[in-house]
């Protein structure tokens, strides 16, 4: 029982809450931005580009051979789908520059406060801290 607990104990920290929630989110995020990739952005540059269709972009490298009734079995074709990167590029594009963009803003918005204006000073001579504005120490009578 002790192991649950600690489990427990762990898996409600607020941090760890945090963190699922915030996974959860992004990957809703990125099925989003791969939509707007997919079904958005890239049909009129395709249609831009003559017509083309970067999801079906690929180099083959060796052709799909189709089942003889000898015996041989149907060999799928070996391809190189770089329309697909492509797509995937611009998502990550797009995603990295969403992220770039909340952390900007959450940062604009954590503004820090200036440093206080230090009230004490230390003495040259004895190296007791005394108020800045002091004129003669009060541990050594020291002339400042």
């Amino acid at each position: 029982m002790g192991m649950l607990k600690e489990f427990r104990d762990f898996a409600m920290k607020g941090n760890v809450v945090d963190m699922a929630v915030g996974i959860i989110i992004g990957g809703a995020f990125g099925k989003i931005v791969s939509s707007l990739v997919t079904d958005i952005v890239m049909p009129p540059i395709g249609l831009l580009l003559g017509g083309v269709d970067f999801s079906k972009l690929a180099w083959t490298i060796r052709p799909a051979k189709a089942a003889v009734e000898g015996g041989a079995k149907a060999v799928e074709a070996v391809t190189i789908n770089y329309g697909l990167f492509i797509n995937t590029v611009l998502d990550f594009v797009i995603i990295a520059g969403a992220i770039f963009i909340v952390i900007k803003q959450m940062n604009r918005l954590r503004r820090e406060e200036p440093a206080a204006e230090p009230t004490t000073k230390p003495c040259p001579r004895c190296f007791t801290e005394i108020p800045i504005k002091a004129t003669r120490c009060p541990a050594c009578t020291s002339d400042l």
